[in-house]
């Protein structure tokens, strides 16, 4: 064979590789296992376990998995967690031009800026005395399990960029979201599911799209990337066999597939093909798992009444039953977005129904966790991208980054305090400021990784979550 033929039987080669694989692949996700056979009854298949990079951990961790219930669109701070009398007091008054001029604001500029009170009244609540609005009456009863935060700010003022600094750490895209990062830097422990799972939920107001890319690996290798289940029906494509297909044709076709993968991966050493031969393997437990995680008919009517759901709704209540379940069985990263936070109008009935969705969910979570012991193993984010205006938008409120509202939960977590606080309007967070960077500091450490260590090389620069910033919330910590 001379030079020119060996090059086009290599181009040759290559083509079938990249092409060939991936069309069989196609044909392998939907024709897996039959549902119940289990990898224990595969001897044929191996699944490679990624343990992590950060080994030895850098510190002692606090917990082993965190679960991110994300309020997208931008839940008002004002009407939730930040309790402003003063703001009460002037509501209908302009709006000092002290605390505006030259600040960036969304969709207010040359309007005339109004003071728009809070729309639901504070109590205080538990042995700490927690101020909490009144939209959240399951809420206010776990206050002292809880670790309020009014002081956060952010850097992207609409709702895609804000969900991308939110996610991983930049507004630039294309970079790992932190899921990913958890992934990468410590594994799974589940052999049967992914290590980052993603369910969502809507209803309450405008409900702004989020985007697949805000779980995804970004320069990581894709086996690092966010999965999402959907919260009715089947929750992955491909779940179920298709009809009339048995397990030995099904052994065949992985077989020949994971074949071409190795043939590929030998040849290119491409990551990717890794990924393919990783997730196809993973495919075949979770074709086993994934019904069994679904099925809740086996939970107690007392846990499905305080959940306030019998499952399988596509609820954020049954999200989060989902989620403690996934917590069992050793997902390490999970993402609850509900979408319906985007208040531009009608603020004072859009967050009381809004936050009537998510209130029964996110306790029952916290409770079922705590009484199974798990809290304490477990990480609880609650917030959104970013909080409100304290300036009115008609009967609404506009987007606002300079001080907004979260709230953390379980290991490690001081609770029953809220940490920093906004001015007086709630318009500017004013003591002990906490940026993005830093809970994503925080979420790291009490995971057992130093953020600053956790790195990735990528186009001649190591990168990081936090980028070039985040410090340890330390005074929230115990």
């Amino acid at each position: 064979m001379n030079r020119i033929e060996a090059i086009q039987t290599d181009a040759c080669r290559r083509t079938f590789l990249l092409q060939g694989a991936a069309g069989v692949g196609a044909i392998a996700l939907s024709s897996i296992m039959p549902r119940g056979a289990a990898a224990a009854d595969r001897p044929d298949v191996t699944v490679p376990h990624w343990n992590g990079v950060v080994q030895p951990l850098h510190s002692k961790p606090r917990v082993r998995r965190v679960i991110h219930l994300y309020m997208a669109g931008g839940p008002s701070h004002l009407e939730t967690l930040d309790h402003k009398p003063k703001l009460a007091a002037m509501n209908g008054q302009p709006m000092p031009e002290s605390f505006t001029k030259g600040r960036q604001i969304a969709q207010l500029q040359g309007r005339e800026l109004r003071c728009l009170g809070p729309q639901h009244a504070f109590r205080p609540h538990g042995e700490s005395g927690q101020m909490l609005s009144d939209v959240f009456p399951h809420i206010s009863t776990v206050a002292d399990e809880i670790c309020i935060i009014n002081s956060m700010q952010t850097d992207q003022i609409n709702h895609d960029p804000a969900h991308t600094v939110m996610n991983t750490g930049t507004s630039i895209p294309g970079r790992p979201s932190m899921g990913s990062w958890v992934l990468y830097g410590l594994g799974s422990e589940s052999d049967e599911l992914p290590g980052y799972v993603v369910l969502t939920s809507v209803g309450g107001g405008q409900s702004q799209p989020i985007a697949a890319r805000q779980w995804h690996s970004g320069f990581l290798p894709g086996k690092f990337q966010g999965v999402e289940f959907r919260s009715k029906g089947d929750p992955v494509l491909y779940v179920k066999s298709p009809n009339g297909v048995g397990l030995d044709n099904q052994r065949e076709v992985i077989s020949a597939v994971q074949q071409i993968n190795q043939i590929g991966n030998q040849k290119f050493e491409d990551t990717e093909i890794e990924t393919r031969i990783s997730q196809y393997e993973l495919a075949f437990r979770m074709q086993s798992s994934v019904p069994k995680l679904m099925d809740v008919s086996g939970e107690p009517e007392h846990i499905l009444q305080l959940y306030g759901t019998k499952g399988g709704d596509g609820s954020f209540a049954s999200n989060c039953l989902l989620a403690r379940r996934l917590a069992e069985r050793g997902v390490r990263f999970i993402q609850l977005y509900h979408r319906g936070w985007d208040h531009h109008g009608g603020v004072a009935k859009g967050a009381k129904i809004t936050a009537g969705l998510v209130d029964q969910g996110t306790t029952a979570l916290i409770r079922d966790l705590k009484q199974r012991g798990m809290l304490e193993e477990t990480l609880i984010i609650w917030g959104g991208e970013f909080g409100r205006t304290p300036m009115a938008q008609g009967s609404g409120r506009d987007h606002h980054i300079m001080g907004f509202s979260m709230f953390l939960a379980g290991g490690g977590i001081k609770g029953g305090i809220t940490h920093g606080a906004t001015d007086e309007l709630g318009y500017e967070a004013v003591r002990d400021t906490v940026h993005v960077n830093d809970l994503h500091a925080t979420l790291l450490h009490l995971l057992g990784i130093d953020h600053e260590q956790l790195t990735y090389r990528f186009q001649g620069r190591d990168f990081r979550l936090t980028d070039v910033s985040g410090h340890v919330l330390h005074d929230v910590l115990t």
